[in-house]
């Protein structure tokens, strides 16, 4: 039985990775060809997360795969998070810049374009959504103050963490990321939105940070009155 008629039969749950994978990428292709595209793909990036973590050209680089097909994988993945991210059972809690970073360290150090992320938490420190906000090297006339607040906001978060990467893989803040940090920290104050640090990502292993990132926080740069992740 086909991927698709053995969903309809007996669930999503009952399907393999690769047969879902499939379902996604199928488009007028033969089962049997789409399918072994699909076992071929999660082979070559090291199963769900590494495929995840590849960008769209590097998945259209298998042959038989191209943009439109890639991108459709993208945008599964993407759905599934945001789903997470609604459900509270599944919101990790975050107690130092730790857990932070182990939680998007292999994401945004894959990245090949710098950008700033915000990640949004409740009362207790629990993450209830994430989202980029801009790309591109940091610089304070650039960044729009009133886009990293605007979905904090909105969901009436009580804290926000930013997170942006470096792709040398050089961690190690610049003078800019320091101004930027400033800025954004002065206005949460104003907005009553605490922003708890500011992680800078890079590659573990540099030589100026093993672990492959910085808290702005733990370094004492951009940060005045505003409170610890940890409580």
């Amino acid at each position: 039985m086909r991927p698709r008629e053995r969903l309809i039969h007996s669930g999503a749950g009952a399907l393999s990775d690769g047969e879902l994978l499939a379902i996604i990428l199928r488009t007028g292709t033969q089962a049997s060809n789409v399918l072994s595209l699909a076992n071929q793909l999660l082979a070559r990036h090291g199963g769900l997360a590494g495929l995840d973590r590849a960008a769209v050209a590097e998945l259209c680089a298998l042959k038989g795969l191209g943009e439109a097909k890639a991108v459709q994988i993208k945008a599964a993945f993407e759905l599934g998070r945001r789903l997470t991210s609604l459900t509270p059972g599944a919101r990790p809690q975050v107690r130092s810049p730790q857990d932070v970073a182990n939680l998007f360290i292999d994401r945004m150090s894959a990245l090949s374009q710098e950008e700033l992320h915000v990640i949004l938490l409740n009362t207790k420190n629990q993450i209830i959504a994430a989202h980029g906000v801009y790309r591109g090297s940091l610089n304070a006339s650039a960044v729009r103050v009133g886009e990293v607040f605007r979905e904090a906001i909105r969901a009436n978060s009580a804290a926000l963490i930013l997170l942006h990467n470096h792709p040398s893989g050089d961690p190690t803040p610049s003078p800019e990321d320091v101004q930027v940090t400033r800025q954004i920290v002065e206005a949460g104050e104003l907005l009553d939105v605490q922003v708890l640090d500011h992680l800078v990502i890079g590659q573990r292993g540099h030589q100026n940070s093993p672990q492959g990132w910085v808290s702005l926080k733990e370094r004492g740069l951009g940060f005045g009155r505003a409170r610890s992740i940890s409580r």
